[in-house]
């Protein structure tokens, strides 16, 4: 487990399905020094008791830092995503489930 509470299997499990940021695309490099091109773990809905497969990814220290804790849908529409073109329909897989989960259950709430 790491320093995140992530297992060691879902650790390998997500850094070989997360070999680009799962928000801008950027490729991880490794040993390029720029932000961009540095991985971080990343909690798609902020929660970290949600140590699963479809929450935990892998995205660019950049993306990390302007998500922060917002909601996932209320950062795709910041400046940062506007700027960046990231977009519902322009992030992984892995985002787009996330975001379709959460409109269900918002769904179901009504």
């Amino acid at each position: 487990m790491n320093r995140w509470r992530i297992p060691a299997w879902l650790e390998r499990e997500v850094v070989e399905r997360d070999r680009y940021s799962v928000y801008c695309g950027v490729a991880f490099v490794p040993g390029n020094p720029s932000r961009r091109s540095k991985p971080s773990w990343e909690h798609i809905v902020n929660d970290v008791r949600i140590v699963t497969r479809e929450n935990i990814a892998r995205c660019c220290l950049s993306c990390n830092a302007s998500k922060g804790a917002r909601d996932l849908q209320i950062w795709l529409e910041s400046e940062y995503c506007k700027c960046r073109r990231i977009t519902a329909e322009s992030v992984a897989d892995v985002v787009k489930a996330a975001l379709a989960e959460t409109a269900r259950r918002r769904a179901s709430d009504i």
